[in-house]
């Protein structure tokens, strides 16, 4: 049967209607790596705190994100599940940045993880804000069997001829800056962190009896506490004494010294990624992306403890003891600043907090 022209009529008049539909203006965006079941009422997971927190009781479908579905409230903040690794990250934050339905082009972008920290730097349930994010997974490897003998790790960067080299720009220059090293705006993690580094962060019998394993490690000892530093975003899993060394020197090889590792994760690079896609289409403005990592483990063992025995040390009879406190720890503080935003909308909306550089 063919259709009819009234009915015709009416398709044409619906997709019309809906077209001249003004997207919905988001303030704020919270991506998180994962939520293992419902967004509220059960065993909390990276988006939980957040969903009960911050009432965000409307669940909206999008096609394409780790969930297929986005959650949000009235006030124009949306929670996203990316997903682990940078696959799942940079294909869930591009399905939502590219639905027609979103304004986001003044929406802040909170990119958090529960990760591994660098116990030179942080202890457990401490929260960073992040300066950089590094990739860490664009990098020539050889086997370990067949390293030179003066090389002490595997990796090397790509077009380079050995572990310390930075190599001269090949092609865009731009694409290889954006390729290796992601310099987030220093002013706003300046104001985040200057906000929030006076957060009480709870502390606990198990954490403080693991971090005494780190001794010769001053701030891995002390309670959570609140900082900045730079993020290594690798699609790996990596741990050991070794490794960390290896992060340390690749974040300052790519910033040029001037960032200092002191979180891991994995989706960063790929949700960094995406956001960078997105601001090139004019969708995001890549100066309100923020990074706010809480340690859920250190990087590294502890001594006395080999690399496998620490990077086992979370098993289903026995958790970490800092992963139930980091996701406390990240509500904790994101949401000082996310409630500094939403307040004064009026004038975050079109002022960046700090000098934008």
């Amino acid at each position: 049967m063919k259709p009819t022209r009234l009915f015709l009529c009416l398709v044409a008049a619906a997709l019309v209607a809906r077209a001249a539909e003004k997207p919905i203006p988001v303030k704020a965006v919270i991506v998180v790596t994962y939520e293992d079941g419902a967004y509220t009422g059960d065993k909390p997971g990276g988006l939980q705190p957040w969903a009960e927190g911050e009432k965000l009781d409307r669940i909206v479908p999008v096609p394409g994100t780790f969930r297929g579905d986005i959650v949000m409230n009235a006030d124009g903040v949306v929670g996203l599940v990316s997903g682990r690794g940078p696959i799942n990250g940079a294909s869930s934050v591009m399905a939502l940045g590219l639905d027609p339905r979103f304004d986001f082009s003044k929406a802040y972008w909170f990119l958090t993880a529960l990760t591994g920290f660098d116990p030179h730097d942080a202890s457990l349930a401490s929260v960073m804000w992040g300066q950089w994010i590094v990739d860490g997974d664009w990098a020539h490897e050889v086997d370990a069997r067949e390293l030179p003998q003066d090389w002490d790790t595997t990796y090397f960067p790509v077009h380079a001829t050995s572990p310390d080299q930075k190599p001269a720009a090949r092609g865009s220059t731009e694409l290889l800056a954006v390729r290796e090293a992601y310099r987030l705006n220093p002013a706003l993690s300046a104001w985040a962190y200057q906000l929030t580094k006076d957060t009480p962060l709870a502390d606990t019998p198990g954490m403080a009896e693991y971090r005494k394993r780190f001794v010769g490690f001053p701030n891995a000892q002390r309670p959570p506490f609140v900082l900045q530093g730079s993020n290594l975003a690798a699609g790996t899993y990596w741990h050991g004494v070794k490794r960390t060394d290896w992060a340390n020197r690749w974040v300052k090889l790519w910033t040029d010294g001037a960032g200092n590792f002191v979180s891991t994760s994995t989706p960063d690079g790929g949700r960094i990624g995406a956001l960078t896609a997105l601001a090139r289409a004019g969708k995001v403005d890549l100066q309100r992306v923020m990074q706010m990592h809480a340690a859920m483990n250190f990087s590294m063992q502890a001594p006395g403890m080999t690399a496998l025995e620490s990077v086992n040390y979370d098993t289903p009879g026995r958790p970490h003891p800092g992963m139930a406190p980091a996701l406390v720890s990240s509500y904790a503080v994101g949401s000082r600043v996310l409630r500094e935003l939403v307040r004064n909308w009026d004038r975050y909306r079109d002022e960046i907090p700090g000098k934008t550089p």
